[in-house]
């Protein structure tokens, strides 16, 4: 359908319930409506345009530009339905200067009856030329009356859905406009400050803009009304943030204040010394923990920064109060590795670390749970398994989640709601927790402007140098048809000494890249999500079956995501050990590997694969003394997309450039992991495009709630009222 498009990012359709002032709509447009997240007039009203349609101005058949969609009115001369060489309706107009040809080839039998001959068409399409004369293909048309007025303002284009007509929303726009109230939420003197127009002035001439205006800056979003849109909406996600922190200052939390015995051994014991950035970053989890209300700190650091002893010395801190400490991660791969390096450390301090996730057996699991019950158990380190109603702890202190952006929001509420259930803290009723604190780690590096607008309300600590005696990582770009250079390189490093890496990654493109150079033939139908890792699996088990007859006296180990948990971690045990040299491996390593010795990667299929999952992968090398590599094998052609992607993985080691540039390429959402969380992504500003935007609405939020909190108010109830706050947790 003409202007057919996704809706907007946002809500859940099926959670909107209809606002009253939608009443007297049939079920039918309310389910239609709800599909483009609007259940209210004042969403019709912020159901701003894709893009215009110019039907100010009539222009003569032969006069009529090319390349250009323009409006024509003429006389139907001719109707005729041809069926060769497909079924096409046939109509003839002209006007006196020339002679045009409508042609459709979808259309109903009653569209004849307004071609009838003498009918008067204003007909709204682009005018090609071709071996049977002047004709436009589908246009959009209807019959008017000789002297019939022509639009005098751009005629809007809405993201719609299938089922609802551009008609049809155009109507029930023009009627929310005239019926809500839309006067400004803002004072004047913030309205001057930042130079906006008015709000009214603002959103009626983004619905209705005058033809003289320059099209582009309303293509490219720069029209001073688009940017009070764009002000608006990010000054009520900082606002909603901004509350929603105020709200959890009051919240109590048990105060842990740092006893320091504990810790000290710990960082006595250590074989490394904490870098700066570690050391910061410990000062100020210990000083959020020590406070009466919920921490809600973000830490985060590239990979192989050390995130881990800090999130260590934080759970000493809460186990010295005799509080107990929950560490949860996406993947066994990754919570076996937490629970590897905690045991480790906290041993000798005689902490015990518990072990729980959804392949724990039935009677380990239940002396857990019993243990995590009584309180007997101060560390449990698992996987999903953590929040499952079943596990219910006795005092609950400390949260830690890592790669938080994987779990979803009511994943990450249920594991802090575990610290309403305990029982009272050594220190006595007045110490019980309302929640938990809460610390969540991540290895993807968040540019400053998605840190600025998505995590406002989150303390943020960030690691951003790598302990020492770390070797950068030197990567390589090596077509597949240098495969056999790679297996001698592969061959080499093993026999030096080292171990190394084979991966074979799901092969599914991180976006649509027809370009032209993409050649190759796309297939009519993706597999589904079982289908893909099938072929993932299928190419994993063929290249392990390949290098191990390749390297006969090498030991070549398989990982995959469909081996039971025993198997997998019997074979990153071996792995660990330099039983096995080298490992066959899908995506399962991404994170939570740690092997100093191996400082080589081979990943497969490069060019399919997102950024922040290249960087991920790379970052399993180079956590040893010697000098590491990461060979990205690659197939051509290479589409336009793929090429920048491999380039910037090349030219760039820091995470967090290459961060921003998978900002830049792809949007915030794979960052935020909002498909999984349902927070929901701008929907008019661009993170990349309205820096100074954000800027303001951060100062002027701050301002708002200090100065003028009544206005603060009205624009959340005008942006988010219904909706809940952007960010729950």
């Amino acid at each position: 359908m003409r202007g057919e498009a996704k809706p907007q990012p946002g809500l859940d359709a099926s959670r909107l319930t209809p606002h009253a002032s939608l009443a007297g709509l049939s079920k039918g447009t309310l389910d239609k409506l709800a599909k483009l997240n609007i259940a209210s007039k004042f969403d019709l009203v912020l159901h701003l345009p894709l893009r215009y349609d110019d039907e100010t101005h009539l222009y003569p058949i032969k006069d009529a530009p090319a390349a250009r969609e323009v409006l024509i009115e003429a006389t139907v001369v001719e109707t005729d339905i041809k069926y060769r060489p497909r079924r096409q309706l046939v109509v003839h107009l002209e006007d006196g200067s020339g002679v045009v040809t409508l042609r459709f080839f979808s259309f109903y039998g009653s569209q004849v009856k307004h071609f009838e001959a003498g009918a008067r068409i204003r007909a709204f399409g682009e005018i090609r030329h071709g071996f049977f004369g002047a004709e436009m293909v589908h246009p959009r048309y209807r019959v008017v009356e000789e002297g019939a007025p022509v639009a005098e303002a751009l005629t809007p284009v809405y993201p719609t859905t299938a089922g609802m007509g551009q008609d049809t929303l155009r109507k029930l726009i023009v009627r929310a406009l005239a019926s809500e109230k839309l006067e400004d939420t803002l004072p004047d003197a913030l309205l001057k400050q930042y130079k906006l127009p008015a709000f009214r002035d603002a959103v009626t001439f983004l619905h209705h803009p005058s033809p003289d205006v320059a099209q582009q800056d309303l293509q490219d979003r720069t029209h001073p009304a688009w940017r009070r849109m764009k002000f608006d909406e990010l000054l009520a996600q900082q606002l909603s943030m901004r509350v929603h922190q105020q709200k959890r200052r009051g919240v109590g939390a048990p105060a842990l204040r740092p006893k320091g015995t504990l810790v000290s051994r710990l960082l006595k014991d250590l074989p490394f010394q904490l870098t700066g950035a570690q050391q910061r970053a410990v000062a100020q989890i210990r000083e959020d923990l020590s406070k009466p209300h919920p921490m809600q700190r973000l830490l985060q650091g590239d990979v192989g920064s050390g995130k881990t002893v800090v999130a260590a010395v934080a759970a000493l801190q809460c186990v010295e109060n005799k509080f107990q400490v929950a560490l949860m991660a996406p993947t066994e791969i990754l919570a076996e590795q937490h629970f590897r390096k905690f045991s480790g450390w906290l041993a000798s301090l005689g902490i015990d670390v518990a072990w729980l996730s959804g392949s724990t057996k039935k009677v380990a699991k239940k002396q857990t749970l019993t243990d995590i019950a009584s309180g007997k158990t101060p560390v449990v380190v698992g996987t999903h398994a953590l929040f499952e109603d079943d596990v219910v702890f006795n005092n609950l202190g400390l949260a830690i989640i890592d790669e938080q952006h994987r779990f979803g929001v009511r994943q990450r509420l249920a594991l802090r709601l575990k610290g309403t259930q305990g029982a009272q803290g050594a220190a006595g009723a007045s110490d019980v927790s309302a929640q938990p604190h809460q610390l969540m780690m991540s290895a993807t590096p968040i540019p400053r402007t998605l840190a600025m607008s998505y995590y406002a309300d989150l303390d943020v600590s960030v690691i951003d140098e790598l302990p020492p005696g770390r070797t950068p990582v030197t990567t390589k770009l090596v077509s597949d048809t240098r495969r056999d250079e790679v297996i001698a390189r592969v061959r080499d490093a093993c026999a030096a000494g080292s171990q190394a890496y084979w991966v074979c990654p799901l092969v599914e493109e991180i976006e649509a890249e027809d370009t032209a150079e993409d050649k190759k033939p796309k297939p009519a139908r993706k597999p589904g999500r079982a289908g893909l890792e099938a072929l993932q699996l299928k190419a994993a088990m063929e290249t392990y079956e390949t290098l191990s007859a390749a390297f006969p006296d090498l030991k070549v180990g398989l990982a995959h995501g469909r081996l039971k948990s025993e198997e997998k971690s019997a074979v990153m045990g071996a792995f660990q050990r330099n039983d096995v040299q080298l490992l066959v491996a899908t995506t399962v390593i991404e994170v939570g590997v740690d092997v100093p010795n191996a400082s080589l990667m081979v990943i497969e299929n490069a060019e399919r694969m997102g950024l922040s999952q290249l960087h991920q992968l790379r970052g399993r090398v180079g956590r040893g003394a010697a000098q590491s590599a990461c060979i990205l094998l690659y197939r051509t052609p290479l589409s336009l997309t793929a090429r920048e992607r491999l380039k910037i993985i090349f030219e760039n080691t820091d995470g967090f450039e290459v961060a921003r540039h998978d900002l830049r390429m792809r949007g915030p959402g794979e960052l935020l992991g909002a498909r999984q969380s349902g927070v929901p992504l701008l929907r008019f500003a661009d993170l990349s495009a309205d820096v100074d935007l954000l800027d303001a609405a951060r100062d002027a939020a701050a301002t708002l709630l200090t100065e003028n909190p009544l206005a603060a108010k009205a624009h959340l109830d005008r942006w988010l009222s219904g909706r809940g706050e952007f960010l729950k947790v």
